[in-house]
């Protein structure tokens, strides 16, 4: 018989005459052990606790005679480290430590390896403790949102299972490449941090499909979030984004946020015409990728000797006109094209800028009137 423990927050009398503070803490305290020595009369059939909002300073030790504990809820208390007990409880499946007082996500974490739900929001989480990950392979939601953090280790790519990551209102500078091979992801939320940039890896979460990332510093989405062809739902407003990479019109985008970006508007300027010159280094690179193009088997072959240059002819581009190869950039330009009918967009949103690349000012001359130039770029 399963036994289920759930108990109502102790709201203190305002009266004047009501007991004092630390009075009312004790008791708090003794209120918890009963409660606890209710449950554990329960046995090994204890499957949820929830002791929510008992200004609790620290998680019970007695938590270590129930290794049958399925749920634990210790919310809204005031507890900043967990017990080590806690990894007595292989079985638990869920818990929940939010707005607590915790520093780190604690070792003791990778004790617990039938975890699937872990809710740490609202502490003030700044680090990982070295192997708090280890264990967690079955962890499928994870909840840092309002904490401190300004990092995620490389170990987080060891939550193989991981399908729901929420790490709203942190302090991230940047997304771990690790954190992009977590191939189960289906949602990611990342707003309000202080994140510049997408890694390229990105493209690696192939099931994502809720990407959030309002209130950040990031300045240019990368290429390969085009990739991501199971996204339906991005949120990018608040950023400094100026325009967006080639086939993102292509997403099958349900929900698209922008707003408070400053995207290019289609006020063209007049600019003075430029040469074609390029270096013998660039002459030879846009011969071989256009031999190569051509599968031409000599090219093919010798290529395979030469590293350094298979590494410099990867970083080629095809221009948007002549669709030739080619590795520096003679224009930077952009096309405005009408979001899908099928998206849900912002308001201000009427026309999409999407970034192209040009290699000479003869393709330059042959565009549609609705290409613009905005940068450029002598040398890259």
């Amino acid at each position: 018989m399963k036994h289920l423990l759930m108990f109502e927050s102790f709201t203190p009398s305002l009266r004047p005459h009501f007991k004092s503070q630390n009075k009312l803490a004790k008791t708090n305290q003794i209120m918890t052990e009963r409660l606890l020595i209710k449950a554990l009369s329960g046995g090994k059939n204890t499957k949820i606790i929830t002791l929510n909002g008992k200004k609790m300073t620290k998680m019970p030790s007695a938590l270590g005679k129930l290794p049958g504990l399925k749920t634990l809820v210790l919310q809204n208390n005031l507890i900043p480290k967990v017990c080590p007990e806690l990894h007595t409880l292989t079985q638990l499946t869920t818990l929940n430590l939010g707005n607590n007082l915790l520093e780190e996500v604690p070792e003791e974490m990778k004790y617990l390896t039938s975890l699937k739900n872990l809710h740490l929001s609202g502490n003030r989480i700044c680090r990982f403790a070295p192997g708090a990950c280890d264990g967690l392979q079955n962890l499928i939601l994870l909840n840092l949102n309002n904490n401190h953090l300004m990092q995620l280790p490389q170990e987080v790519s060891r939550l193989k299972s991981l399908t729901y990551m929420s790490i709203n209102y942190n302090q991230l500078v940047s997304i771990p490449r690790e954190l992009c091979f977590l191939k189960n992801l289906v949602e990611l939320q990342l707003n309000y941090n202080q994140l510049i940039c997408i890694p390229e890896e990105i493209k690696f979460l192939k099931k994502l499909q809720k990407f959030l990332l309002a209130r950040n510093n990031i300045g240019v989405l990368p290429e390969e979030l085009c990739d991501l062809k199971k996204l339906r739902i991005l949120d990018i407003a608040g950023n400094i984004i100026q325009i967006f990479p080639s086939g993102f019109q292509d997403l099958k985008l349900r929900e698209f946020y922008c707003e408070g970006n400053p995207l290019f508007l289609q006020q063209p300027v007049i600019s003075t015409q430029r040469e074609n010159v390029w270096s013998l280094q660039e002459i030879t690179s846009r011969f071989v990728m256009n031999q190569l193009a051509e599968n031409n088997p000599f090219l093919m072959d010798g290529i395979e000797r030469y590293p350094q240059v298979r590494s410099m002819i990867s970083q080629g581009k095809t221009c948007a006109i002549c669709g030739q190869h080619f590795i520096t950039v003679w224009l930077d330009c952009v096309r405005f094209v009408s979001p899908p009918k099928d998206w849900k967009i912002s308001k201000n949103l009427q026309l999409v800028p999407l970034r192209v690349l040009i290699c000479s000012y003869k393709c330059f001359t042959q565009r549609d009137p609705n290409l613009f130039g905005i940068a450029q770029v002598q040398n890259r």
